[in-house]
């Protein structure tokens, strides 16, 4: 990626927000140790398993297929991004390996503030879990992050960049800090209209975003499996609707669930910039065709964003595990 690039003390950075002093910095960081996460695949059904391992300084998040010949890598950008039907999948660019529904572990990751890690998949998705994104970050908890000896850099946004398709839109604006703001309307009494705002700085990841699960509509159900996907979707890994009925047992975990695993599902096609943003996010009705298209769009114009240094800040909250349900 092109941009300009803002250094600790360079004078360009105070216009707008104050450069970051030295000793204030941010670090790159990754897993301490090794945590592997086995389970079925949402749309294959098939057994699938991803071992999350520690990486260096600069290497960014890297898929690698271990159950194809040669391991093919594939690195978590926008750019590699090739199919967007009920989930976010990436490809290898010249096309031997592909790893399909990789939005709610790059969320977990992005919520945690993990930037390098190298992810071992045994299949062609990433295992489903919960639906959600709160099994994965139980595993990086456990696993421990390790600070490494690099800067954090950012990606500011300079100007608002936009894209609108009838009555969908997404929108990336320049602020202070990161924040994402998710609005979404079903016709459907149980879900309705929602909004779910999610800012890093004032909000737990662990509490108020990574447990929010995926979900579908009973009567769509039999659409998706015609079309091959959803084959290994149950109550277990989704919240599924039927009318004006809630099916699982539990019932949902937040009034606004739905519009939280919407704010869930960004995060995690937003991760895929390859560094943390700082700007404000506003998605109405958006779906993760148009964040990654929103990507494009910001970086097809440099000068919309550049690079800024992370400033430091307290530490991720640490509730009892217990507390987000694993």
């Amino acid at each position: 990626m092109a941009g300009r690039i803002v250094t600790a003390g360079d004078g360009r950075a105070k216009s707008g927000s104050a450069g970051v002093k030295n000793g204030s910095m941010m670090f790159e960081r990754t897993v301490q140790q090794s945590v592997r996460c086995s389970g079925i695949g949402l749309h294959t059904g098939k057994p699938v398993s991803a071992d999350i391992r520690p990486a260096e300084a600069g290497q960014g998040i890297r898929f690698r297929r271990g159950d194809l010949p040669g391991k093919p890598e594939i690195a978590a950008r926008y750019d590699l991004g090739t199919d967007f039907t009920l989930g976010t999948t990436l490809r290898h660019p010249d096309g031997v390996a592909s790893v399909a529904t990789v939005e709610h572990l790059m969320a977990a990751l992005a919520g945690l503030g993990i930037d390098n890690a190298v992810i071992d998949v045994e299949g062609p998705e990433v295992p489903a879990v919960d639906g959600s994104a709160a099994p994965f970050a139980g595993l990086l908890r456990r696993a421990g992050l390790r600070t490494l000896g690099r800067p954090r850099r950012a990606i500011r946004i300079l100007k608002p960049v936009s894209l609108t398709e009838g009555s969908k839109s997404v929108s990336l604006e320049p602020a202070e800090s990161f924040s994402i703001t998710v609005s979404i309307d079903f016709d459907n009494p149980v879900i309705g209209r929602q909004t779910c705002t999610f800012a890093p700085a004032d909000d737990d990841f662990l509490t108020a975003l990574a447990p929010a699960r995926t979900f579908g509509l009973l009567h769509e159900v039999d659409w998706m499996r015609q079309q091959g996907l959803a084959l290994g979707g149950s109550l277990d890994n989704a919240i599924v609707i039927n009318g004006s009925t809630v099916m699982n047992q539990d019932g949902l975990r937040f009034a606004n669930e739905f519009a939280r695993h919407k704010a869930l599902d960004a995060l995690g096609d937003l991760a895929l910039a390859g560094a943390p943003l700082q700007g404000r996010f506003v998605g109405n009705r958006s779906g993760h065709a148009m964040n990654n298209r929103l990507l494009h769009a910001l970086f097809a114009d440099e000068s919309a964003w550049e690079w800024a240094p992370v400033a430091a800040r307290a530490e991720l909250t640490d509730p009892p595990l217990a507390a987000v349900g694993l």
